[in-house]
């Protein structure tokens, strides 16, 4: 691997210990100004997310409805009752974006497969990156929230559902990733920084609790006064 994810990797918790985990179960609020673009401002308010860590598995509940929870793969979005019947799937869930701007107002299960690959992402970085398919190169730091920052760019394999193939990470001094760049595809190309902060060891690995994605400049450069998303996590169990 390379010698920075080495690092990062190993300043999260490790490889040894990721490898015993299985799944995670998160008490989490997810708000900001893109889900009322798309139509649904207050969907994610208060959740609980189940995350398969081993493979791309993920499930939010409640979800679209107080008896409903959301079920995502990269091939297949569902929302079933909590006692698993199903009320709507659908099969190649990024297809259903095509032609789709900022703009587009979403159904729930566009929420569902956005949500649930978005956040997938997040609470499996970095290890994610050291799985087959994965190509990582260092490249040159830049400074970034008052201190010169240490940067990944990572290629993601197809197999995996992502904002982009090509995502940044900036590293910040205690081997932490602080924020990730990325171009949202599925919501109009939106190009976003996304920040991380107030971490917390949750079952020996090391998760920002507090996320918030800002548009990006076109000089790189966080637009500070258009906020996309806000993240607040208050609970993960591991196991």
């Amino acid at each position: 691997m390379n010698d920075l994810l080495d690092r990062v990797i190993a300043c999260h918790g490790g490889l040894e210990r990721w490898n015993k985990i299985t799944l995670l179960e998160c008490e989490m609020s997810i708000t900001g100004p893109t889900w009322s673009r798309k139509g649904w401002p207050d969907a994610l308010k208060n959740v609980h997310v189940s995350a398969h860590v081993q493979d791309q598995r993920i499930s939010y509940r409640p979800f679209a409805g107080e008896n409903k929870r959301s079920r995502c793969t990269p091939a297949h979005t569902i929302i079933e009752t909590l006692d698993g019947q199903v009320v709507k799937e659908r099969h190649d869930p990024r297809s259903a974006f095509e032609g789709h701007t900022a703009e587009t107002k979403w159904d729930d299960l566009h929420l569902a497969y956005f949500s649930g690959y978005a956040m997938w992402n997040y609470l499996t970085t970095p290890f994610l990156f050291a799985g087959e398919g994965f190509a990582v190169e260092e490249l040159p730091a830049r400074p970034d929230a008052g201190e010169e920052r240490r940067r990944l760019k990572v290629t993601f394999p197809r197999a995996i559902a992502t904002h982009c193939r090509e995502q940044v990470f900036y590293v910040d001094d205690n081997d932490l990733i602080a924020r990730l760049d990325y171009v949202s595809e599925v919501s109009g190309r939106v190009p976003a920084a996304h920040y991380l902060s107030d971490c917390q060891d949750f079952g020996g690995i090391k998760y920002a609790t507090k996320r918030r994605a800002y548009f990006r400049n076109p000089n790189d450069a966080p637009n500070l006064d258009r906020l996309l998303v806000a993240i607040d996590i208050a609970a993960i169990q591991v196991s």
